[in-house]
């Protein structure tokens, strides 16, 4: 009964993990052996960690990943994919996003571009940034939306204050001048500020062709090349040999 009014408060005060830890060393006999400093660490420990929790799955689910289990140390790192160890590890910091920098990930189908693409936005959400994916034919369907209906301007400043943009399947279909410079606002919005990760079936060379007009072409590659991490992966398609996996 003496505790009721403290587990009250502790609800009050949105610290039921806090408060379900307290009750949990009540029941628990083996807790008596322990002082009061080792006690209440263990209560604060819970509560952090369920707060850290929470935040990573509200990050996580704001992120809208590809692939929302990717992770960085389940990359394949093996020569012929053509992912850097050395430099998976630095990407792993995090602190190229800190310093507003990007990186580009090029190679054929099914190679792990946008496993990868998930894991780096995965690593970002861990450090508490806030990451946005989106496949870029998408984005460009839903930029146009957003100019009818009349958000554009909330879209253009959601994309911009995302701590990571991914930027998924560059280089697919063929681009319109509407396109090309809604491409451009993005990166314009992000350039010095952000971070950005592009994934591309071309290799960057073809990534001026790709855009087509000349003007804008320049604009875009000089807000996302140079300055810039660059991962070309090869191999043959991961997707052909889950298929070859599994019948085998």
């Amino acid at each position: 009964m003496l505790n009721e009014p403290t587990l009250e408060k502790l609800h009050a005060l949105r610290l039921a993990t806090m408060a379900e830890a307290w009750q949990s060393q009540q029941r628990d006999a083996t807790t008596g052996a322990l002082s009061f400093d080792e006690r209440f660490a263990i209560l604060v420990d819970a509560e952090y960690l369920a707060r850290d929790n929470r935040r990573l799955a509200r990050l996580l689910k704001d992120a809208d990943l590809r692939i929302p289990g990717a992770c960085l140390e389940d990359v394949d790192t093996a020569a012929a994919r053509g992912a850097d160890r050395g430099m998976l590890r630095q990407l792993a910091t995090c602190t190229w996003i800190g310093e507003h920098l990007n990186v580009l990930v090029t190679g054929a189908t099914g190679v792990g571009k946008s496993y990868l693409a998930s894991a780096l936005g995965q690593a970002a959400c861990r450090r508490g940034l806030r990451v946005l994916y989106r496949r870029l034919p998408r984005l460009f369907d839903e930029i146009a939306l957003a100019r009818s209906d009349g958000s554009y301007a909330r879209l253009l400043a959601r994309l911009a204050k995302a701590d990571l943009l991914v930027l998924d399947d560059l280089g697919l279909g063929t681009t319109t001048e509407a396109h090309r410079h809604n491409l451009l606002e993005v990166l314009e919005d992000r350039y010095g500020r952000t971070s950005t990760v592009v994934t591309s079936q071309l290799p960057i060379p073809k990534w001026h062709e790709w855009i087509g007009d000349p003007t804008v072409a320049d604009a875009v590659l000089d807000r996302l090349v140079h300055n810039a991490y660059k991962m070309d992966l090869k191999g043959p398609s991961k997707r052909k040999e889950k298929v070859t996996t599994s019948n085998g």
